[in-house]
Order: C-alpha cells, then structure tokens, then sequence
C-alpha cells in the first residue's frame, strides 16, 4: 500500500491550481447517490441517463474514458480540453478535494495526500510558483461542507442497510434455526467484485439505491429523505417475511446494498463486508 501523509489544518502547501487538467486524467473517481444526481443534473438528463453514460463499476465511479493527456491516460467524461471540467459547480467530493484525500475514522477526521511528495509537483510543476494555502483555507475555497456532509450520511445508511441484513437473519430466527449456508453466501458477495455483487440484485433495489426521485440541490437534505426511502421500502418489502430461503435472499439484498454503497463512498467493500461477516459468524450465522 502507497504511504501517505498526514496532514494539518494550517499546513502550507502549493493548493492554487494551475488549471492543466492533469488531474482530470487517469484517477478513480467514486460517486455517491447525490453526486451521481448531481452530475445528471448538471448534464440536463435523468440520474439513469447519467448513470448509463457517465459510470463504470456498477454505477459506483465516474467513467473514464476520454482523450488521452498526462501520461497517456484517458481524460475523464466531464473533462473538455478546451474549457476544462464541464460540471464544475456539481463535481463530486472527490474532485473538490483533490490533491488531498479525507480520512474518517469513527469521529474523527483529518486529511491527507497520497506518498510522500505532494502530488501536484509530477505533472504541475508550476504549481510551485503560485500562492501557498493552508490546507484549512483550501479546503474551505473548494467548498467542500455540504459534500462531506453527505458522505458521512450515507456512511452511515452503509451501516443501516448492512444492519438490515444482520436483523433479517437474527430477528427472524433464522440464524439459530439451523439453516446452514446463509453465512457462506454472504462472504462470496463481499468477496466478488462489483459487476458480480449485484447481479443476483432486483434492478429496481440498485435504483432506489442510486437514482432515488430527489431533487439534489440540498444536499443534506437529499440524503436524509434517501435514508427515509430506503428504510420505508426495506420494512415494506422485507418485514412480513417468514420463509427461510425468501429470507437469506433479502439478506444478501441488503448486504449487497451495503457493500455497493461502501465502494461508492470510496471505501472498501471487502473490508467492510467482512467485518460484518464476522460479527454474524460470532453470533451464530451459519
């Protein structure tokens, strides 16, 4: 794993853009259910439209496939040479945040940026020439509240769906009814990759997921109704259950959620998908 360092809020660092467009070359990009609607509004076109163009991974990471630039790599989707990031006002987190990275861990938060050298220098060395920013004032010029915000709420309705999946086979009595199995096919989902993760997924649950009917100009506000969606369609779809297999299937739904969710949170869906596993195993899923 590439090291990385940590940062401070007044650390100075070269953060004025040099507006070449390396950056817009060659990255991974991960988006959230908002950023997603964000990127379709600005398109003027339907979230699944958006979704359909402008994503690989499952609707999870922006599509990459563009003119090549620095170092050959494909420029992104948004990306015009001639006039640079063609969604600006609605691009994702990640991108406002770039070259720094954001770390949560429980409550806390602190940032960083990749290796040892700062980013910027290989492909941008005239950023060196240009104004020095604290990482705080960079941070607060790109705008990023409202963004990190909703990032940290859907963090935590990954924790709700993957909940979810941990009642259904609980609650139900099913884990300590002697069905064996369940726990088994949870762990070959969250060892698979994203294509393969949701396969077996209703595409109307991979919609209601990714492309909820909300109006994305509120940010805070968009995911805390998704949340409420999600929660009202999982108790409606799921509570009246009483089949053993019907059961194990809306389990895997919802860790499947969970874990696709994670991945477009920029998280690790394995490690998060294993941990809950575990904790099942603990209690008793077999």
């Amino acid at each position: 794993m590439e090291p990385v360092t940590i940062l401070d809020l007044d650390d100075h660092l070269p953060l004025t853009c040099t507006r070449s467009g390396t950056c817009c070359h060659g990255k991974h990009v991960w988006l959230n259910p908002w950023e997603l609607a964000c990127l379709a509004r600005a398109r003027g076109i339907e979230p699944a439209e958006a979704r359909r163009s402008f994503t690989v991974d499952g609707g999870t990471r922006l599509r990459f496939d563009g003119p090549p630039g620095w170092k050959n790599s494909p420029a992104c989707s948004q990306y015009d040479p001639a006039v640079g990031c063609t969604i600006h006002e609605q691009r994702p987190l990640a991108c406002r945040l770039y070259p720094l990275g954001r770390r949560r861990q429980g409550e806390a938060v602190g940032y960083i940026h990749d290796g040892s050298e700062f980013p910027c220098l290989a492909g941008c060395p005239a950023v060196t020439g240009l104004p020095h920013l604290t990482v705080e004032a960079y941070l607060a010029g790109q705008e990023v509240a409202v963004a990190e915000s909703v990032a940290d709420a859907y963090l935590e309705i990954c924790q709700d769906l993957a909940e979810g999946a941990f009642v259904l086979v609980f609650d139900s009595g099913l884990a300590m009814s002697g069905t064996t199995g369940v726990l088994s096919r949870w762990r070959l989902i969250v060892d698979s990759d994203a294509r393969t993760r949701i396969a077996d997924v209703a595409p109307s649950w991979l919609d209601a997921l990714q492309i909820p009917r909300l109006d994305p100009r509120d940010g805070r506000a968009f995911a805390a109704a998704h949340r409420s969606l999600l929660q009202t369609e999982a108790q409606a779809a799921f509570a009246s259950l009483t089949d053993a297999g019907t059961i194990a299937d809306a389990s895997l739904t919802m860790l499947a959620l969970a874990l696709h969710l994670a991945q477009s949170l920029g998280g690790d869906p394995v490690e998060f998908g294993r941990h809950w596993c575990d904790r099942a195993e603990a209690e008793g899923l077999s």
